[in-house]
């Protein structure tokens, strides 16, 4: 436990990392299917995504992965400590289905196969504000 505080300052800056690329992807998707005519725009947009995706967010996914499941092994006495745990991991779970959810829409683009609007991806673009505010507050009020 002597190293936990410092797993724990990882996890956070890991997660907002993660959490940069999983609100910038889809407005990328928005201009992109908003702009799907333009090649020029296409062609740059494509290079930004791929990026955006592998060099960014694929990093910070694993590394808020590791960090949090370290935590958790370390201190398995949290899942005694109330549902608001369960609750955060639940949000992680989904968390986790819509940052592979947003490479299926990054190789769509890519092959110009996708079909979503931009009105599609700024709906969508709100799933992981949701998600991240039951996050927040199960971490930080822990009310059940």
């Amino acid at each position: 436990m002597e190293y936990y505080s410092w797993i724990l300052a990882f996890h956070v800056m890991s997660f907002i990392s993660w959490m940069a690329m999983l609100f910038y992807l889809p407005r990328l998707f928005v201009y992109h299917a908003e702009n799907i005519d333009n090649e020029g725009f296409v062609k740059v947009v494509k290079i930004q995504e791929e990026k955006l995706y592998k060099f960014i967010g694929v990093p910070a996914f694993w590394a808020t992965f590791i960090s949090g499941m370290t935590m958790i092994y370390l201190n398995p006495s949290l899942f005694k400590s109330g549902m608001w745990l369960h609750i955060k991991l639940t949000a992680v779970g989904v968390m986790i289905v819509y940052h592979f959810s947003l490479n299926y829409f990054r190789l769509m683009f890519l092959k110009d196969q996708c079909k979503k609007s931009g009105k599609f991806f700024r709906f969508y673009n709100e799933v992981p504000t949701i998600l991240m505010i039951i996050i927040v507050i199960m971490v930080v009020i822990k009310p059940i």
